[in-house]
């Protein structure tokens, strides 16, 4: 398994590196640090000898330059020549420490990539793997190919599966619902996929959280968070097949999340990351 990395010789760069190495010890996979070039020339060699100091010693990783017309088409086609199974970048370097906000790149991937894309907060210097996996599931169309991925990538690596529906409760009182009620649906959801995700792992390894709050914001910030976890979420309705679109939902969760996320494409399948 290969996971293709964007590499830049600044912090975002760095944290890029960092969250790949993190994913892949858990998986044994092999990174490819991928260097765009869109005009003009920058010292190879030197940029692969600071790429490489960056990658785990027990990572094995290969680098490459590339030239493409942008920054997101020179990994979208490494990808796809490494059949990758992951790319990985970092956040914009204008964000608030160890949150997000998504650059032009992170962006222009989240839009166009067949494959998940992973995005490290800012400051992310984590070195040792991951602890937990967290998939965000929600009851509309395309929750199942986000677990059949969480299920599948925690089942291999071990580690234990956190499944988490989030419901806005200032959205539900505008509505005039009961709360009690309101949540019924959501309630009854998660326990179905938690079933349905027990199936296929062992025993006590699969945990379910229905959190709510004020606003989306509030809810994330609520439900605790571990050193080396890892949120895996999907794509909006409205992307198209096997194509990456980040919701509103998904948007609000990314911005306030203080750890890495993972978004899958919609129809993914059970492929692993």
């Amino acid at each position: 398994m290969k996971y293709v990395v964007g590499y830049r010789p600044d912090e975002r760069g760095a944290d890029a590196i960092a969250l790949a190495g993190v994913i892949a010890k858990t998986q044994g996979a092999e990174l490819h640090l991928v260097h765009v070039v869109h005009g003009g020339r920058q010292d190879g060699e030197g940029l692969e000898k600071t790429a490489r100091a960056l990658v785990p010693d027990d990572v094995s990783a290969t680098f490459s330059r590339r030239t493409a017309e942008s920054y997101v088409h020179g990994l979208i086609d490494a990808a796809r020549e490494d059949d990758a199974a992951l790319i990985v970048v970092g956040a914009a370097s204008n964000g608030l420490f160890k949150r997000f906000t998504v650059g032009s790149v992170a962006n222009g991937l989240l839009h166009a990539s067949s494959v998940p894309v992973a995005l490290a907060p800012r400051g992310y210097n984590r070195r040792d793997p991951l602890t937990r996996l967290t998939v965000m599931t929600g009851v509309r169309e395309g929750w199942q190919a986000v677990l059949d991925v969480g299920t599948t990538a925690a089942g291999r690596r071990n580690v234990p599966l956190r499944l988490v529906s989030l419901v806005e409760i200032d959205q539900l009182e505008q509505e005039n619902f009961d709360l009690d009620h309101a949540l019924s649906p959501a309630r009854q959801h998660v326990n179905t996929v938690l079933a349905e995700a027990a199936a296929k792992l062992p025993q006590d390894s699969v945990t379910v959280t229905l959190a709510h709050g004020r606003n989306i914001e509030e809810a994330v910030d609520g439900i605790g968070w571990k050193s080396g976890e890892l949120v895996v979420v999907g794509s909006s309705r409205l992307a198209e097949n096997h194509k990456i679109f980040l919701g509103s939902t998904a948007n609000k969760i990314l911005r306030s999340l203080p750890v890495p996320m993972v978004v899958v494409p919609r129809d993914f399948g059970e492929q692993g990351i």
